[in-house]
């Protein structure tokens, strides 16, 4: 793992992520504000924006525990709120281990375009064992080209400054509102947390999110 990291690292330094700005995103490893209300950079599925219930959650496409989630949980959360309209979704970026390239990632997925960025970020999700198996700008390569992005725009999205300062605020204001680590879950703002550490029960966010749409 440490030779993989080594070459991404100097990836990242091309790409002017300052070690300032590492220090600031580096939050602890998977686990678990105004969490319930819109944030600058929301991108969010499901109802609009105002919507009686929002759901929001902080994951790390570096995660393990939040790929459980998303491979898990997430198509039948999507299937009864999110696809019926019943609540928004909002994902937020928190990258976590290896950050670099968890950043890198994310900005691939917004570069993408807001129409694609949910599909990049589930299949890095999906794909995170070839960070490993082969290399971490690989693996984000091939992601931002089946995306429909050139290794060209692919080299400008990761070395964007503007791009990487916009995240950092991001994952500032994260901090700022207490969440430490991925995959973290709220409803109208308030935490659901299921024992186990991969993330937020469907049966836990039901009844959170039932209880809310009953008020």
């Amino acid at each position: 793992m440490a030779p993989t990291e080594s070459r991404f690292a100097r990836m990242s330094r091309r790409a002017a992520i300052t070690g300032a700005a590492l220090a600031t995103m580096a939050l602890a490893a998977c686990s678990g504000g105004n969490a319930g209300g819109a944030a600058e950079g929301d991108i969010g599925m499901g109802a609009p924006e105002g919507a009686k219930v929002t759901v929001v959650e902080y994951a790390s496409v570096t995660c393990p525990h939040c790929a459980l989630w998303q491979k898990n949980t997430w198509p039948g959360f999507k299937a009864k709120y999110v696809d019926t309209n019943k609540v928004r979704y909002v994902f937020r970026e928190l990258p976590t281990p290896p950050v670099d390239a968890a950043t890198a990632g994310f900005l691939v997925a917004r570069c993408a375009g807001e129409d694609k960025y949910f599909d990049v970020v589930h299949q890095l999700m999906a794909t995170q064992q070839e960070m490993v198996t082969s290399s971490p700008r690989d693996w984000l390569l091939r992601t931002a080209q089946a995306a429909g992005l050139s290794e060209e725009q692919f080299n400008q999205c990761i070395t964007d400054r503007d791009a990487i300062a916009a995240m950092d605020q991001r994952i500032q204001a994260a901090r700022a509102q207490g969440v430490t680590g991925t995959p973290a879950f709220y409803v109208n703002g308030t935490q659901v947390i299921t024992p186990g550490g991969e993330g937020a029960s469907l049966a836990d966010l039901s009844t959170a999110i039932d209880a809310e749409l009953a008020k």
